[in-house]
């Protein structure tokens, strides 16, 4: 095994690399190894800005655009995600200073933090470094009425509460009338001549059962 070491790095060693070998027993030279890409941030440019077409907080479904842009015109960018590795998205050189990202129909899985990075045309692997950050919030759409709840729930409270108090009031009503029915009896028993009636004679029972709602 061979290593190799790169000491006081400049811009033009940010290339790709790949190793090869050469035998002597049978002479020859190998094929040429994968390659790796050695990068470099070079801070020496602007971080390029960064925007969302929308509000941070959106509904599922929605197609949402964030836009990039620098002073620097022919470079590429890349829409970074916060926790993602690699970019999610690029766009090639571009004759202008502005690139615009499009994430169709976002879920929950689409909400975190992105920025943006361009690279800059020429011979070498040269990245700018990562801009300002914008949040995307993506959250569920909210229940049409009548589904868990709202305004048709609060009507069928109020029919309810409503309904209770009219039977209430018509229980009221029937004992109130029924007592007065109990005392003329009982005065018309009193009168000279009228016919005694036992007490059980006289005595009404009333059940009333309520359902709540």
């Amino acid at each position: 095994m061979a290593e190799f070491s790169l000491t006081s790095i400049k811009q033009e060693a940010a290339v790709i690399y790949q190793c090869q070998y050469q035998g002597l027993e049978p002479a020859g030279t190998s094929q040429k190894s994968d390659p790796v890409k050695l990068v470099m941030t070079d801070h020496s440019y602007p971080p390029p800005g960064i925007s969302l077409s929308l509000e941070e907080h959106v509904e599922i479904g929605t197609n949402v655009t964030i836009r990039c842009w620098n002073n620097i015109y022919g470079v590429a960018f890349f829409l970074h995600k916060d926790g993602h590795s690699a970019p999610i998205q690029r766009q090639k050189l571009s004759a202008g200073g502005t690139a615009t990202f499009t994430l169709f129909g976002v879920t929950p899985a689409d909400s975190g933090t992105y920025r943006c990075f361009y690279r800059i045309g020429g011979c070498c692997l040269l990245f700018s470094p990562l801009g300002d950050n914008v949040t995307l919030e993506v959250i569920p759409r909210p229940a049409p009425p009548g589904v868990n709840g709202g305004p048709s729930r609060d009507l069928v409270a109020a029919v309810s509460g409503a309904c209770a108090s009219a039977i209430v009031i018509i229980i009221v009503l029937t004992a109130s009338l029924l007592l007065v029915a109990q005392r003329r009896q009982m005065q018309s028993d009193l009168r000279p001549g009228a016919t005694s009636r036992s007490p059980e004679a006289v005595q009404f029972q009333v059940s009333v059962w309520v359902r709540r709602p």
